[in-house]
């Protein structure tokens, strides 16, 4: 029994609308434990994972937009001074230390190695997310308040 991730994103959305509060699925290649708990993703020796399961998203229609121009599309991959600022754990991207209070950076803003330019929110824990690189924000791909994954390029930083 194989499963990819978007069939793993989809029965862990099913589950957290169900009063479900463990599930076990076994096979000979692995073992997939899901607890409705606070408890951290935990892997044992033998392979078995235990994940969370986060609460329900809200899925908001996209309202129509105006039509605008084409902008000039940059591959950011194609620059190699273009360095990613990826998230380090699962949780919800903010931009800013508070609801109210300025962003830690904005697209173009200069930064500087070890500049705090985000939190991500773990399990009811605020965690300051700083530039591992100094150069200029060229571009903020995660809206605030938006769920992010482990190793989700958060934003483009063009390297000094």
């Amino acid at each position: 029994m194989s499963i990819n991730y978007s069939e793993l994103r989809e029965l862990l959305q099913a589950i957290a609308q169900t009063d479900i509060t463990e599930l076990i699925l076994k096979s000979e290649d692995f073992e997939l434990t899901v607890r409705k708990s606070a408890s951290p993703v935990t892997i044992t020796p033998r392979g078995e994972v235990s994940v969370p399961i986060p609460p329900p998203v809200a899925v908001v229609s996209p309202a129509i937009l105006p039509t605008t121009p084409p902008v000039e599309v940059i591959d950011p991959t194609s620059d190699k001074r273009w360095v990613a600022i990826t998230a380090p754990m699962v949780g919800t991207f903010y931009r800013s230390p508070a609801p109210g209070e300025p962003p830690f950076v904005e697209v173009n803003e200069r930064i500087r190695t070890g500049q705090a330019v985000c939190i991500i929110e773990a399990m009811k824990l605020m965690n300051e997310i700083e530039s591992e690189v100094a150069g200029q924000i060229m571009e903020i791909l995660i809206e605030n308040g938006e769920p992010v994954e482990y190793g989700q390029t958060l934003m483009w930083v063009n390297q000094d």
